[in-house]
């Protein structure tokens, strides 16, 4: 029995040992599932199963039907066309990177985003080439057929080399899909998590800088052979600066022109992007100039620049891979197929996030696997997303993978008719284009200060991770980096475990409720513990298990109430609603509107706090509201977080936690932090983790502490009777009084 009297209690109870604890209020022995449980729950069949994994494999059969054609047409469209002209400029640049001829860019620019469109879940993410994929895979390809592998300039044998390096790579690309499908299949898209912010962030800045290196003998037109090799950027470099004198000028200047240009055009596109309404193409603009110029000038004879060439006639007739190639290279496919989908999740959550649609990391892991199989048979290369082309895709109104139809149709366009027109265009020039999309990635140096300040074991993962894949190079960077990652997981963390407490036996004791019968949860309050550290790996899996605990997404239920309030007061406007001392009547037959998807400027107003200062009224969400307008019931007012087991939390777990308690606290649920350590509060501090939205008061000492003053502040009237009493008690003591008395072996606190 809790009984309230003043403001503090006395703890009166027996002394319980675990069992006997346990004896008296009935612990359940629960039925636990074995692994053969689980297998069989997962192979069970019947038609609605059956129903349901038909339309998880073949996503479009679930969106197709619902596309709204006169809405969004247009939009994929014009968005379809500026993805397409990028995929095509950005195929031919990434194949240099691949070692194989410019044309067969534009392959793996076309197969993926067909499969994509079939099996992908994000409906805003550009398939297709990626550099640091295209490194990577250019890795292997001069590993396996280098340079001087025939001794021999001829073109004969040029041309056998070109046809050996295009089916290695056709053959890793298809390998690497194979491991992607299998891992999609059993479910391991979980596997990315593994890989941090912090990890990504410095892979792809290593990257950047390998890129940038491996283009040099394009910007200045030198013979410099590939190293893949630890080590292998320093010999480059040698290899470099020992040639240099033989630079051709007119490639180097061209290319430095085309560099200039590109980044201060694409400056201008990051400056005065809320202005323009549609980023200003400078890559095709840049390549018709110099496109026309090396034509019409006739470069390649005047000056001996380099060129593209002769490019395929439209499609090749698909091939096997090569056993031989497949054996070869098994490392390097898996660690291709991981970083590929590493990258894609990272920017697909980024736009499900936006646009508010859910994203299927298993189901990505097949549509990116099945795309790779796909493009490696028509010889092409890996594919995943580019950050640019993705966010052009987005940015000029795309609102569905329609638009990625429509730019493979222009990639189609390029391929079967017009691609002799990109013969003249120089090397040099696709290499300073490529170098011109790696800004992004090279900025992320930035980061290293960012993170020592806030968190410096992703400082540190960082800096390993960057250095490792420098040195080391993609491959052997990349399994060092992950190495170090997880022995930093070792150091700090244990297997994330959670559940939902209840207050057993009417005292100060929280456990499971499920494991026991007598059993008290108060009325409107969620007690959530994880019993794990919180950091870049099971963040998502803490906001997963709290929001399945309290039983509603608080963003969704934000971006419903913000999005009623905008009905209402389009209502108001029109007459249609009345307010009267008991609400707002309708006074017009009101039609049910379908949620019309809001522009990009918009979405973010719906993230923000509920505004009811311009309306006549106090909306009370819990009453019924105006005919047409529906928001999700929720149905606790306290949320306690016990974080008695979490030993840290990381600078990437903060950033989502506190969205997660802002978006919580946005809808008037007050939020519990209890028996924290000592350090965290501190930390919180340091990293600018609180505002007026999260105070250091939502701290508490224990459990009970926050369940008492959560009675107080509400005074339910229907809960059990909490006497504070002064008797027997300090000012800051408590009483809990069993139900049946006191017994023997009491004690009090």
């Amino acid at each position: 029995m809790v009984e309230p009297v003043g403001n503090h209690y006395v703890v009166a109870r027996p002394v319980y040992s675990e069992n006997s604890f346990n004896e008296e209020h009935e612990k359940l022995h629960r039925y636990h599932k074995t692994f053969w449980d689980h297998l069989k729950l997962y192979f069970r069949c019947s038609p609605q199963r059956a129903k349901k994994i038909a339309l998880r494999f073949f996503p479009v059969v679930s969106w197709l039907p619902a596309y709204r054609l006169r809405e969004w047409i247009l939009s994929d469209i014009v968005s379809g066309i500026n993805t397409g002209l990028v995929a095509v400029l950005q195929g031919l640049a990434f194949a240099l990177l691949v070692n194989v001829p410019p044309g067969y860019g534009l392959y793996a620019a076309f197969f993926p985003v067909l499969v994509y469109f079939i099996f992908g879940t994000s409906r805003h993410i550009s398939v297709g080439p990626f550099p640091v994929l295209s490194l990577m895979v250019g890795g292997v390809v001069t590993r396996l057929v280098p340079d001087d592998s025939t001794g021999s300039g001829n073109s004969t044998n040029i041309s056998a080399i070109n046809e050996e390096r295009v089916m290695v790579a056709a053959s890793v690309t298809f390998l690497s899909g194979i491991f992607q499908l299998l891992l999609g299949i059993f479910h391991f898209g979980f596997l990315v998590i593994y890989l941090s912010q912090s990890l990504i962030s410095g892979f792809t800045t290593a990257a950047a800088v390998h890129v940038l290196v491996s283009q040099l003998k394009f910007m200045f037109q030198l013979p410099v052979p590939g190293f893949i090799k630890p080590l292998g950027i320093i010999y480059t470099l040698e290899s470099f600066f020992s040639q240099i004198t033989k630079t051709n000028v007119a490639d180097l200047v061209t290319s430095l022109l085309v560099l200039l240009v590109v980044f201060v055009v694409k400056e201008m596109n990051d400056r005065y992007k809320e202005k323009l309404p549609t980023p200003i193409p400078i890559e095709l603009l840049v390549t018709i100039v110099a496109g026309l110029i090396s034509y019409f000038v006739n470069l390649e004879e005047k000056f001996n620049v380099a060129v593209i060439g002769k490019l395929p006639e439209g499609f090749q007739a698909p091939a096997a891979p090569d056993v031989g190639i497949l054996q070869n290279c098994i490392g390097d496919g898996f660690s291709i197929g991981i970083v590929a989908f590493a990258v894609a999740s990272s920017v697909a959550k980024v736009y499900s996030i936006k646009h508010d649609y859910p994203i299927d990391a298993n189901q990505e892991l097949i549509a990116f696997g099945l795309g790779n199989i796909v493009g490696g048979s028509f010889k092409g290369f890996a594919s995943s997303t580019a950050l640019s082309r993705s966010g052009v895709q987005e940015s000029t109104g795309g609102k569905t993978q329609i638009a990625g139809i429509i730019s493979s149709v222009i990639v189609l366009v390029v391929i079967l008719a017009i691609g002799f027109l990109l013969e003249p265009l120089q090397k040099s020039v696709l290499a300073s284009l490529a170098l011109g999309n790696l800004k992004g990635m090279l900025m992320q140096f930035k980061e290293v200060g960012i993170l020592w300040r806030k968190d410096k074991f992703d400082c540190i993962i960082w800096v390993v991770t960057f250095l490792a894949t420098i040195f080391l190079g993609l491959d052997l960077g990349l399994v060092a980096a992950v190495a170090f990652q997880l022995l930093t997981v070792v150091i700090r963390s244990q297997i994330p475990s959670c559940a939902v407490l209840a207050n057993v036996g009417r005292s100060n004791i929280y456990r499971n409720r499920k494991d026991y019968t007598d059993i008290y949860e108060p009325e409107g309050v969620k007690i959530f513990r994880c019993s794990s550290p919180i950091f870049f790996a099971n963040i998502e899996f803490f906001r997963e298990k709290l929001i399945t605990a309290v039983g509603f997404n608080p963003l969704r239920v934000l971006r419903k109430r913000n999005k009623a309030l905008r009905k209402i007061r389009k209502m108001l406007k029109k007459g249609e609603l009345q307010v009267t001392p008991k609400g707002l009547i309708s006074m017009a037959n009101h039609t049910y509107e379908s949620d019309e998807e809001l522009d990009n400027n918009k979405i973010e107003e719906l993230d923000q706090p509920t505004n009811m200062t311009d309306l006549p009224i106090q909306i009370n969400w819990g009453t019924d509201l105006p005919p047409g307008i529906t928001v999700p019931e929720v149905n606790i007012h306290s949320i306690i977080l016990d974080f008695s087991s979490v030993s840290f939390l990381d600078f990437s777990a903060m950033t989502i936690l506190k969205k997660t308690l802002k978006e919580f606290v946005r809808l008037d649920i007050d939020i519990y932090i209890v028996e924290s350590h000592e350090g965290l509060l501190d930390k919180l501090e340091r990293s600018a983790f609180f505002d007026e939205e999260i105070k250091p008061s939502m701290f508490f000492l224990t459990i009970h502490d926050a369940v008492l003053q959560i009675l107080l502040k509400k005074d339910t009237a229907n809960s059990p009777k909490l006497k504070l009493t002064k008797e027997n008690s300090r000012s800051n003591d408590y009483v809990i009084i069993p139900r049946n008395g006191l017994r023997s072996r009491e004690c009090t606190v």
